[in-house]
């Protein structure tokens, strides 16, 4: 029987509509939804890949367990009964922070990974709790927390109405919009263009963003937190207070921001970024004099050993300008299922509680992940002898990956909810594979509190569940379930399925009926309407929404001021000297499983160290050659690739890849191995605030084999 199904994509932040045709199990076509109002038809080659997936002979479709040296297809009973009798014996004979937890990005993927799996954490009650957020977004979440009360009051800028916008570290174009969900990025970026606004980039390489930007500047790894000081202070000097009257009654401590910039130097702060002050002067005019600017920061300002100041400078300059909560600057999203307002995720918090080995403080609600491995390799009361990992595949990426790869072998027990069995998860004793995308409902409940524009849409399945799997929410609540019971606990588990949590989430949301009565949303409207629904334009609403004492937004709290000042007493010091490693991402990368599909990883090879041609010359290298890549850490052989893309001086090896250790099932990413960058980065080299790992600016050398 042919079917057509719209749901829309989940492999990345831009959530796009998908029409997908199917005649019975088979996939027959996947385009993009052109009645989506959102993503308006658009999708990227990842959508397509879906297909992949679905019927990929490599995915794990019944629990897997290590016998030995090889592996045995296991019943679900006995491998949740044997999970949660090693997990209750552990916990029982070394405490509770004697089990770690690490959750993958796809966790947010997944709506009932989001419903389930935080009730089955916090029952096993450790402190021990880690994932891909402390790589990547933290600090985002860490200065929302401090500034605005609530780590999910996330501005986000409102592209479709900007004349001005600022990108740094960032490349939309590859990422679809990233802590910005935002489908067809390309095309809202060039109609800024077309009403006659400005789109600059900042970036150490000429990505493919930079290339249609209006401007583009490079800029030294690591250089961001001096270029943001600099324009905050010229910002802070010319910008007349008027133009944030609308914030000023909300405003605390400003002053004492301006007294601390009093005395920085902009020279001092061109010479550490590397951009002329004349062009640090004209970025700084343009953000004052534009009508309507949006300043925006993504992961390259986020993984640096200054992440989190740089993410309260951005936060700075949009309030400077007056742009926070303003029509076409930034702004925060009314969505259908309200983290916020609902209190469905926790405000967030910071040093509740600290690691054992190294004293490094929680940043909402987990530890750094460059702390997992020493945690399981150092002896001691609270020492990790178990792991439960989600979605993950920490090994290839979180930092000095080769030394976490050891680590993972001296556990105890180790237990992985995973498709496949890949570079992490043939450590486990266990794997647990959930169903595929496309065999379970979704609803994106944090892409579409980041939507430019607030809509909504529910996903059904397009594939019945197959006999004899379970959906990750019925995984979790079966170990919940479990587990209780061992520890003679009252059950806690949810009984509801996930859909009927985002129906009664979003009666109680700000569209639903409890708040709008028949007209309001509800689950069976959103199943009646598949291609969506749009919600309108993302407005002014944060000073409502603030989770701070007496509702103010505090310009310079204590962690910042501290930060902020340790970094002015180095400013003048002289910069990393040699090459700097950076990351790069491709528009059909996101996750390293999707290197297991011949459709994404098919063409030239992708998985190569770009270098300028001054850089490759200076070392004795000709484009093509195999050189050697060495860190503090760890020393391989990569293939270089000229590009004058790079700016001098640094060089990049995209992430996700390193699929040549043995004992994986992905036939196809073992055909394009490529090199993991995580097996150059340093767990040492972090950010002191949030402690997120400092994945760019990373010191290297390169040389001939």
């Amino acid at each position: 029987m042919e079917r057509t199904i719209y749901r829309a994509c989940p492999l990345c932040e831009a959530i796009c509509g998908l029409e997908i045709k199917t005649r019975d199990r088979e996939i027959v076509s996947i385009r993009g939804d052109r009645d989506d109002p959102f993503s308006r038809g658009h999708i990227c080659p990842k959508a397509v890949a879906l297909q992949d997936i679905q019927d990929d002979p490599d995915r794990l479709r019944r629990p897997l367990k290590k016998i030995g040296n090889g592996w045995q297809e296991i019943g679900w009973d006995e491998a949740l009964d044997e999970v949660t009798e090693r997990l209750f014996s552990l916990r029982e004979a070394h405490g509770p922070d004697s089990l770690g937890i690490y959750l993958g990005n796809p966790n947010v993927h997944n709506l009932g990974a989001m419903t389930h799996g935080p009730l089955f954490y916090k029952m096993l009650r450790t402190k021990n709790r880690y994932s891909a957020t402390s790589v990547d977004q933290l600090p985002h979440q860490l200065v929302s927390y401090l500034m605005y009360g609530h780590q999910f009051l996330l501005p986000v800028p409102d592209i479709d109405h900007t004349d001005y916008m600022l990108i740094l570290g960032a490349n939309p174009l590859v990422s679809n919009g990233s802590m910005m969900t935002c489908p067809d990025v390309k095309a809202r970026l060039k109609a800024i263009q077309e009403r006659g606004g400005k789109v600059v980039v900042i970036d150490p390489r000429r990505s493919e963003t930079a290339r249609m930007a209006d401007h583009h500047h490079f800029i030294r790894p690591g250089g961001d937190t001096a270029l943001l000081l600099a324009l905050l202070k010229i910002l802070l000097e010319t910008v007349n207070p008027d133009r944030r009257s609308h914030l000023s009654g909300h405003l605390e401590k400003l002053d004492q921001v301006e007294d601390m910039l009093a005395s920085v130097e902009i020279a001092d702060c061109a010479a550490s970024c590397g951009i002329a002050v004349g062009d640090i002067q004209s970025i700084a005019d343009d953000l004052a004099t534009a009508g309507k600017a949006a300043c925006y920061g993504r992961l390259g300002v986020s993984v640096t050993e200054n992440g989190t100041l740089n993410h309260w400078l951005i936060q700075m300059i949009n309030i400077v300008t007056g742009n926070l909560d303003r029509v076409g600057g930034t702004l925060v999203t009314d969505p259908a299922v309200d983290l916020v307002g609902m209190r469905l995720m926790g405000p967030g918090g910071y040093g509740r509680w600290r690691s054992r080995v190294n004293n490094l403080p929680e940043a909402c609600s987990e530890l750094p992940v460059s702390e997992l491995a020493t945690e399981i390799l150092t002896p001691g009361d609270g020492q990790i002898r178990g792991l439960i990992t989600t979605a993950g595949n920490p090994v290839l990426s979180t930092p000095n990956g080769r030394k976490l790869d050891d680590a993972l072998e001296q556990l105890d027990f180790m237990v992985s909810i995973d498709l496949y069995l890949n570079e992490t998860t043939r450590h486990a004793d266990i794997i647990l594979p959930p169903t595929a995308p496309l065999e379970h409902d979704h609803y994106d409940i944090s892409f579409l509190a980041l939507a430019v524009r607030n809509v909504t849409r529910y996903s059904e399945a397009v594939f019945d569940k197959p006999e004899g799997t379970l959906h990750e929410w019925e995984i979790f609540d079966q170990l919940t379930r479990r587990m209780t019971a061992k520890m003679d606990a009252p059950v806690t588990t949810r009984s509801r399925a996930p859909a009927r949590m985002v129906n009664l989430s979003l009666a109680y949301g700000p569209y639903g009926k409890r708040r709008r009565a028949e007209a309001g949303l509800s689950l069976k409207k959103l199943q009646n309407s598949p291609h969506g629904i749009d919600l309108g334009p993302l407005k002014p609403g944060l000073l409502k929404k603030l989770r701070t004492r007496g509702q103010k937004i505090d310009c310079l709290p204590d962690l910042i001021r501290e930060g902020l000042t340790a970094f002015l007493k180095d400013l003048t010091s002289r910069p990393k000297e040699g090459l700097l490693l950076i990351g790069r991402r491709h528009l059909r990368s996101n996750n390293s499983w999707m290197h297991n599909y011949e459709r994404l990883v098919k063409g030239k090879e992708r998985c190569t160290l770009l270098v300028h041609p001054d850089d490759m010359a200076r070392c004795g290298l000709t484009d093509g050659d195999y050189a050697l890549l060495q860190s503090r850490v760890a020393k391989q052989k990569v293939l270089v690739e000229a590009s004058e893309e790079m700016m001098p001086g640094t060089v990049s090896l995209p992430h996700g890849w390193g699929h040549n250790r043995a004992g994986l099932r992905l036939a196809v990413a073992a055909e394009h191995a490529g090199v993991s960058v995580n097996d150059f980065t340093d767990e040492m080299q972090r950010d002191p605030i949030a402690g997120t790992s400092a994945l760019n600016g990373v010191s290297v050398r390169l040389s001939p084999i």
